[in-house]
This record gives structure tokens, sequence and C-alpha cells, in this order.
């Protein structure tokens, strides 16, 4: 039970982080979508004046998606969430049973083994 309040709480936490550096997270997003584009046209101008305007537009980019890095804080907790998701569902179905030498251990270990498989 303290082990799901103890997740409870990490998510919660995670989550409200996450809310609060949701503006960053977007901004980031589209200045690294900006960057790409801007990228991968440089690549394909056939002029210098194209490739100056492209090269301008990706460090102006480059400059925006600097600024965002406390979407960085939001990545790092929507993976929290996701860490404590993950526990959270392995934990609600687990049934442990100690280990020992006892046949009648092992037998019912070996049947909550069956079980899962049915």
């Amino acid at each position: 039970m303290a082990k799901k309040i103890g997740l409870f709480i990490a998510s919660a936490a995670a989550l409200m982080v996450l809310l609060f550096h949701l503006g960053p997270l977007v901004g980031l997003a589209i200045t690294l979508a900006i960057l790409y584009y801007a990228f991968k046209k440089y690549l394909k101008a056939p002029s210098t004046f194209g490739k100056i305007a492209w090269a301008l537009i990706g460090c102006a980019a480059l400059v925006i998606s600097v600024s965002n890095v406390p979407a960085l804080i939001a990545l790092v907790a929507a993976y929290v969430l996701y860490v404590v998701y993950k526990k959270w569902n392995s934990a609600k179905g687990e049934r442990t049973v100690p280990e020992t030498d006892d046949p009648f251990v092992n037998f019912e270990k070996q049947w909550a083994e069956l079980q899962k498989h049915h």
C-alpha cells in the first residue's frame, strides 16, 4: 500500500511539472521542426543566397530552441510518468511467494504461474 501511495505522489508531482512546462515543450518542438526544415532546405538550395537565407533561418531557430531549455525538465517529467505507469501496472497483478524448499510453497508458485498463462 505504501508503494502505491509513493507512486501516486511521484506521478502527481511529475504531472504538475509536465503541465507547468508544457509551453516550453511545445515551443521546443516547433523550433526543432523549423530547424530541421531549414537544414533540409539549406542542403537542397541551389544558390548562395538561398543557402545564406536558410542558414539564417536555421540559426534563428537554433537560438530560439536553446531558449526553451525548461522543456528538458518536461521531458524528464514525462519519462517519470512513464516509469510510474509501468511500475503501477506491474505491481497490480503480481503475487509474491517467498522462496523456500517447502514443496507446498513451490506448488503454490507453479500454480500461480499456470494461472497467468490461462
